[in-house]
């Protein structure tokens, strides 16, 4: 199947991003190019774009979609942006997006095990298709280590009970399927709360994040895309759970935060002065009209800086 991405709020990024025509950008998650595209189409033959992605699919996609373009794809973790730009001549970038998630063709290839609509997908949900899969921890983690990750990683109040069946389910035979993980949650959780929405996504998301480590990469990526940036450059970050914004937003109100001394304190003795001013005061989101040709948008959300 061809790599299929939507890129989500795109115009919204190439206005945020600022971009000027012989500038030097970095987009961190080329997924299937869409983003990357929009910013190649507004560089000249001066200007340059490096994109990134650790899944070897995304990365032959996206090398395809810009081979026309002043373009360069390399297969990397963007928490390694900093040493990636270097090792590709890059010293300081104008501008550097980050869309985080996963992307429309992960989803919907089953065999990569991400979806829990599909049946009998094997448990996979590794993004750079290298080291333990889904699978694996379902399979090898203690009750309280499962407990954990669905609660902090999927935010899942009901953890305990589905993390207990799993155990439960394991002793059997092995999980194997996304099809059979999706029947323990289901089971897992009261007949109310299946009415309202499908109880699977909380302990998928958790699962995900689990195998691919994706906050102490994102944590990572935030502090060094930020050292990456030259004065006056911009970094765009697109969210999609509220866990992945939570850490955006402090973060960024880290760089942007002035004067750190006590209130009580008469005259400023930290000297500490503001290294970012926000684009935006509050998120950027799909307008409706975006959402309905692309569900998939409807929990995004844009948040820009600029270093000073």
């Amino acid at each position: 199947m061809k790599f299929s991405h939507i890129p989500v709020l795109l115009e919204e990024c190439l206005e945020g991003l600022d971009i000027k025509p012989g500038g030097t950008y970095i987009d961190g998650t080329a997924g299937g190019g869409g983003h990357s595209e929009g910013i190649a189409k507004r560089l000249s033959a001066n200007g340059s774009l490096l994109s990134i992605d650790r899944d070897p699919d995304a990365v032959s996609a996206a090398s395809e979609r810009l081979s026309a373009y002043t373009a360069k794809v390399v297969r990397g973790n963007y928490s390694d942006i900093a040493q990636i730009a270097r090792e590709n001549g890059i010293e300081y970038a104008d501008g550097i997006l980050l869309d985080l998630g996963v992307s429309s063709h992960q989803l919907d290839i089953s065999e990569r095990g991400f979806s829990y609509h599909a049946e009998n997908a094997p448990l996979d949900m590794r993004m750079s298709k290298e080291g333990k899969t889904a699978g694996a921890l379902i399979n090898e983690y203690s009750y309280q280590e499962l407990r954990r990750v669905l609660y902090e990683y999927g935010e899942e109040k009901f953890a305990p009970k589905i993390a207990a069946e799993i155990i439960k389910r394991r002793e059997i035979k092995p999980i194997e399927t996304t099809g059979e993980l999706a029947e323990i949650i289901k089971n897992s959780v009261p007949a109310k709360f299946k009415r309202a929405h499908n109880p699977c996504k909380k302990t998928f998301q958790a699962l995900r994040i689990a195998v691919n480590s994706e906050l102490e990469h994102l944590s990572s990526c935030l502090d060094n895309a930020f050292e990456l940036l030259r004065p006056g450059g911009r970094l765009c970050v697109i969210t999609f759970h509220s866990l992945e914004d939570r850490m955006v937003k402090h973060r960024f109100a880290g760089f942007c935060q002035g004067c750190i001394c006590p209130p009580k304190c008469p005259v400023c003795i930290c000297g500490n002065t503001p290294k970012a001013k926000r684009i935006s005061k509050k998120p950027i989101i799909p307008a409706e009209s975006e959402i309905t040709r692309n569900n998939r948008a409807r929990s995004a959300k844009l948040r820009i800086i600029e270093k000073i």
